[in-house]
């Protein structure tokens, strides 16, 4: 008898798809202002267990039902929950988790954010305060509703076991917490997260997707100098990271799909490093056992095409993030395809596809993008998608 994830990806189409989105989309404001009503204007960082609170998680169901009619609606073949019982795209994830704190004072972290007028905003640090264990089902209900109210292929999002090494300090800032050896840390951050997919699978994942940011970081030569600073040899970090990616996924059904999104950062519009994929594209996509990756490409920040090529032929998807969720601006859908014309002469078409940057909302006050933008934004993405492929599978 076939297993029940078999039995489930049967019937939904793996991804990525030729039209695809990486995940969290703008609250509506009634959740905006229900989550501030019900549990006050933000949750302190030491508090990101569920938040138990019947009014809000029934707010937070209906608001779930609309935003994956919303995608039906507009023919995405992959659906998310839009990570709307998020904060944030990572903390929820990483403070569910037993030895991880959060400090949030400016300029803990060596970090920093870019605005588009070239001001920056120091950042803050993840801090290792004790033996990282799995202790809140940190994603697993969120993927049990959304899998249970789509009939397209449900998506869910982690946030990389590489970020927590990078917002920590690297080996440093590991070493200036709770462990004395960097390999420990390592073999219970892995276990950790193993734990967290193995349940994912159990509640119905069969799209998962890791959000980085920290290979894109290697990119920029600002924090290649930083890893430096920590002790590391930014190649060696790329490959140790990739192989870090591969220990998590170990064990994984084959039916379940998996893809990597390289993101140079993304709050409120702004972003963190700057870089071509150059420096860690033959490693990324060769090294790391994954099905697809989502590529940052709505700026010149991101380099051009060239790094494509180091693309295995016949293997992966590289779905390229030609859409901005950062602008509010509509791109001409002949520039995107001629875009992707160019790219298609680095990696076959075949193995392209297309999608936003990032998503709208990478913490609850979402990008400068409006609600209606943002749905003009994903129709684009699957109007070009279905101009470009004839197997987009769109709905």
């Amino acid at each position: 008898m076939s297993s029940p994830i078999e039995q489930v990806s049967r019937s939904r189409r793996r991804g990525p798809f030729r039209a695809d989105h990486v995940g969290s989309l703008r609250r509506p404001e009634r959740l905006l202002r229900a989550r501030e009503e019900l549990l006050g204007p933000v949750l302190p960082d030491t508090n990101l267990a569920p938040h138990g609170n019947a009014e809000l998680a029934a707010i937070e169901d209906q608001c779930i039902r609309e935003v994956i009619a919303k995608q039906e609606s507009i023919g995405m073949p992959v659906v998310t929950d839009g990570e709307f019982r998020r904060r944030s795209w990572n903390l929820e994830f990483y403070l569910s988790l037993d030895g991880i704190s959060a400090n949030r004072t400016a300029g803990t972290s060596e970090i920093a954010w870019r605005a588009a007028d070239g001001t920056e905003k120091a950042g803050s640090r993840l801090q290792i305060t004790g033996p990282i264990r799995r202790r809140l089902d940190a994603t697993t209900r969120a993927l049990s509703f959304l899998a249970a109210h789509t009939h397209r292929t449900p998506k869910v999002t982690v946030p990389s076991p590489a970020v927590l090494h990078f917002l920590a300090g690297g080996d440093k800032g590991v070493l200036e917490g709770y462990y004395v050896d960097v390999e420990e840390f390592w073999r219970d951050v892995v276990a950790a997260y193993r734990e967290e997919l193995a349940a994912l699978v159990a509640a119905g994942a069969i799209y998962i997707q890791v959000d980085d940011v920290a290979l894109p970081l290697l990119c920029d030569p600002r924090y290649r100098e930083i890893a430096k600073r920590w002790g590391h040899d930014p190649d060696e970090l790329v490959l140790g990271y990739a192989n870090r990616f591969n220990d998590i996924l170990t064990g994984l059904p084959e039916a379940v799909t998996v893809t990597l999104h390289e993101c140079r950062g993304n709050r409120h519009g702004d972003y963190v490093g700057d870089g071509g994929y150059d420096p860690i594209a033959e490693v990324m996509f060769n090294v790391i056992n994954v099905d697809g990756f989502f590529l940052e490409y709505d700026t010149d920040r991101a380099g051009n095409f060239d790094p494509l090529r180091f693309l295995p032929r016949g293997e992966k998807i590289a779905v390229l993030g030609l859409i901005s969720s950062k602008v509010a601006a509509l791109e001409d859908p002949d520039a995107i395809k001629r875009r992707i014309e160019q790219a298609a002469k680095r990696a076959p078409l075949e193995q392209l596809a297309l999608s936003p940057q990032c998503g709208f909302a990478s913490s609850m006050e979402g990008s400068p993008v409006d609600e209606e933008a943002q749905w003009k934004k994903l129709e684009l993405v699957v109007e070009v998608a279905g101009d470009v492929w004839t197997d987009a599978n769109l709905g």
